[in-house]
């Protein structure tokens, strides 16, 4: 079988442009910096934002949690052997990084975050109260639903540890994704005891 790009599960386009108008519509940030767009951050965001932004604070959302539960085929995998990257699932809480785009810049910010994150349209953006030290503010944040085909359900140990020895995509491998997640974690001063069991599976 050939090692073909996953198709879209949905058409990104209008996703895109909702997001904006819900932004621009219904999303101003009330106090300071009025209008400006809110990121938050919980994987490869943290490590690797490849944005500008004028902000960065720690942030912990509620009622949702990071889990290594999203199958990637193309960049921790194959189609062949799938490796996993981070979503948001409901339930819980998450600790992550919020980030400020002035507003001038969150158009062209936000088309290319979709190239990274939402080409094949498998996220469900939604915007989540993000608490912080300064105060709570709206952000964007890229959740999955457990109806998702991506979503992988439960996975044990062995498939858990089979996927950290053999996924590899054009990014790097599912492992050395993960790892860098933690490490990035950790330098932030968050502890994420689930991502640290995982990992444990790795050897």
């Amino acid at each position: 079988m050939n090692a073909t790009r996953p198709r879209p599960l949905r058409d990104p386009g209008p996703m895109l442009a909702r997001t904006l108008h819900e932004w621009q519509h219904h999303h101003p940030e009330h106090g300071h910096h009025q209008g400006d767009f809110w990121l938050f951050g919980y994987g490869s965001l943290i490590w690797r934002p490849d944005f500008d932004h004028v902000e960065r604070r720690m942030a912990r959302v509620r009622g949702w949690h990071r889990a290594l539960k999203m199958w990637s085929r193309i960049n921790r995998g194959t189609v062949e052997q799938p490796g996993l990257v981070f979503a948001l699932l409901s339930g819980g809480s998450c600790q992550g990084v919020v980030y400020r785009i002035a507003r001038a810049q969150a158009p062209a910010t936000l088309a290319q975050l979709w190239q990274r994150e939402m080409a094949t349209g498998v996220y469900d953006p939604r915007w989540l109260r993000c608490e912080t030290p300064q105060g709570p503010v709206q952000a964007l944040a890229f959740t999955l639903s457990r109806r998702s085909p991506n979503y992988t359900g439960t996975l044990s140990e062995g498939q858990y540890r089979h996927i950290f020895q053999h996924a590899q995509g054009i990014y790097g491998s599912t492992q050395d994704y993960a790892r860098q997640t933690l490490d990035s974690l950790r330098a932030h001063g968050i502890r994420d005891r689930a991502l640290e069991a995982l990992l444990k599976h790795a050897t």
